[in-house]
């Protein structure tokens, strides 16, 4: 077996265990997931990528129902197909533990938490509004 096809089996396996992650720890490694393509077959169930959420993160959604996707079925205007992973009613990022300096909220970006909107006052934040109050300000539309 050369390179690519162990490369190629690793990222088999990798999309394996993946797809069995709960919605809060899909949006922890969203980039391990395909990108939303068309004419692809898609089961009910499956998470894909599909542009960037309102803090500049890949976007996840769930598949709702079965089918073959088509040009004119994206997923951020097919709400009968797809439903979009981690963001509220209003369209704003449900707040996520980052990992890292990678995936850190920076200066103004909008989150919910508990059902409250707030805005991160500085940038790396990696903090919960409850456990760095100083770093979030409550944000009113």
């Amino acid at each position: 077996m050369d390179k690519l096809q162990k490369a190629e089996q690793f990222r088999r396996a990798v999309q394996l265990f993946v797809a069995s992650l709960s919605e809060e720890k899909a949006m922890e490694v969203a980039t391990l997931y395909d990108k939303w393509a068309v004419g692809k077959n898609y089961e009910a169930g499956t998470f894909l990528r599909y542009g960037t959420n309102g803090v500049g993160d890949p976007q996840l959604y769930k598949v709702v129902q079965a089918h073959t996707s088509q040009a004119n079925w994206a997923p951020d205007v097919t709400p009968t197909l797809y439903t979009p992973i981690g963001l509220d009613e209003g369209g704003y990022p449900v707040w996520s533990q980052p990992t890292g300096a990678h995936d850190a909220y920076n200066t103004g970006d909008i989150v919910n938490y508990n059902g409250t909107l707030y805005k991160s006052l500085i940038d790396g934040n990696v903090y919960s509004p409850d456990a760095y109050p100083a770093g979030w300000s409550v944000y009113a539309e």
